[in-house]
């Protein structure tokens, strides 16, 4: 008969599993579940790119750039994998879409994409608002390997509001090797548009700076659009999600294993004024895929 009282327990170290409370508490000891036994970090072998798209327009654009098949892992998640072939070998590529726009949302992917395949760069695909007339026309693409967050502000008595921007860069390898991209291409690179009703026409590629906040931004006169290219002239493009991914990277740059690259590739879906929609939404996302296969094999 059991006589114990208060709490028995059976762990490993600091990890406690199979826990008993009270009068004649018991353990009955069996293997550790298959979850909490696992490290998915460690025992996953890397991939070569993790791609994050936000929209569906985005995923099914780099899903048919790439030739990506669905699949599903045991905990739920759903990926698109493949392997896209190069004279140095063949690389293995997987993509995601976000729950949702924002910085957070696309942190919370790239944590999946980390813990279930580990790659080696990572890749955020999809469309922008252009604020840059000349250069980020609708259709045109941005890769951006320079990041300038501005949501950090301060607010004086009035209304008085001062933005304080935040910018990051990529790792060098990535910058060098965007730079080869526009040596070999041209700056701006010109391609061909990716959808039918546009395949007569080219496109622009340029290198350039994209400012990354929550606001969705429809007014030509909006304040953050004055405060980015007051910040810096090349800053072509905005978005709600590269900001996170430049602080994912920043923050997992303490760790000892290798941390990612990161470059993004932004087509231009509107101009980020009052006609702001979703009519361009795939010729940006298709634009921007279609880069992302060619930036490749400078990339890996």
């Amino acid at each position: 008969m059991t006589t114990n009282r208060g709490i028995t327990n059976y762990g490993n170290n600091n990890t406690f599993s199979n826990n008993a409370i009270g009068k004649r508490a018991q353990v009955s000891v069996g293997a550790p579940s298959q979850e909490s036994a696992t490290d998915l970090s460690e025992e996953v072998s890397a991939w070569d790119i993790g791609v994050v798209t936000i929209l569906s327009e985005e995923l099914q654009a780099v899903r048919s750039a790439l030739d990506l098949e669905r699949h599903k892992e045991p905990s739920g998640l759903y990926f698109y994998r493949g392997t896209h072939s190069m004279p140095s070998g063949d690389l293995r590529v997987v993509a995601t879409q976000s729950q949702s726009q924002g910085q957070r949302s696309a942190m919370g992917a790239l944590e999946n994409l980390r813990r279930h395949y580990n790659p080696r760069l990572w890749a955020l695909v999809g469309v922008g608002g252009g604020i840059h007339d000349e250069h980020a026309r609708i259709g045109n693409v941005i890769v951006s390997t320079d990041v300038i967050y501005y949501e950090n502000r301060k607010i004086n008595g009035k209304g008085d509001v001062r933005r304080r921007g935040e910018h990051r860069q990529a790792p060098a390898p990535v910058v060098h090797a965007v730079n080869a991209y526009f040596a070999d291409n041209g700056t701006p690179a010109r391609i061909r548009g990716q959808i039918p009703s546009h395949a007569a026409e080219e496109f622009s590629v340029y290198p350039g700076l994209i400012g990354s906040g929550e606001a969705v931004i429809a007014d030509r006169e909006s304040d953050i659009r004055q405060f980015l290219t007051g910040y810096h002239e090349k800053v072509l493009a905005v978005d709600m999600e590269a900001g996170g991914l430049s602080q994912y990277w920043q923050e997992h740059s303490v760790h000892g294993e290798n941390n990612p690259g990161w470059v993004v590739v932004r087509g231009v879906s509107d101009n980020a004024d009052e006609k702001k929609g979703h009519g361009f939404h795939e010729l940006a996302a298709r634009n921007a895929a279609h880069v992302l296969r060619e930036l490749v094999p400078y990339l890996c």
